[in-house]
């Protein structure tokens, strides 16, 4: 019997290679890094330990290569004592990569195809939002077609109503909330 075996007899658990070790701690060095560019009010949802939450607004401060290369190692060792779930989370709904959140965003563009297509789903969805700015929504459910009509006779100008409309449905309809 080896080593290794007689160390993973006595603990039941197998132990972890230093290169494996140094993996782990490169990924949480390179998540703490991609908490570096977001507002501050993202980092303040994540309820980070005062040490890492000031890293991090340290990091948006320095501007000299080495200062910065001492503070990512700084913060991926902070990384160390902090459960890397919902930051990896908060970074995927951030970046769209969610399949929640991109299941509500193709909800929503669904939702505004039918409201451009069927006068009925207009009924429908101000029974469902009683709220919602009607003559705003008309106004821009009118203009989004008008702006189809344009771009089919070949006249480019931006779907700013397309937009604006989606907007509006993103604003009414709560993404469903991340278990």
């Amino acid at each position: 019997m080896n080593q290794q075996d007689a160390e993973r007899d006595e603990d039941g658990i197998e132990p972890v290679s230093k290169s494996q070790m140094k993996r782990d701690m490169h990924a949480l060095q390179a998540l703490g890094e991609a908490l570096v560019p977001l507002d501050r009010k993202y980092l303040e949802s994540l309820a980070l330990p005062d040490k890492l939450f000031d890293a991090l607004i340290e990091a948006k401060r320095l501007k000299a290569h080495g200062a910065i290369a001492r503070q990512r190692q700084y913060i991926g060792k902070l990384m160390r004592d902090v459960d890397p779930a919902p930051i990896q989370a908060l970074l995927d709904k951030l970046a769209g990569v969610s399949d929640r959140h991109t299941a509500w965003l193709h909800q929503l563009e669904r939702l505004r195809e039918r409201l451009l297509a069927e006068p009925k789903a207009v009924e429908d969805f101000i029974g469902e939002h009683p709220d919602v700015d009607i003559q705003r929504l008309r106004q821009l459910i009118r203009n989004a077609q008008k702006e189809r009509a344009d771009a089919a006779a070949g006249k480019m100008a931006p779907p700013k109503a397309f937009r604006e409309l989606f907007q509006l449905l993103k604003d009414r309809i709560a993404e469903p909330p991340a278990n």
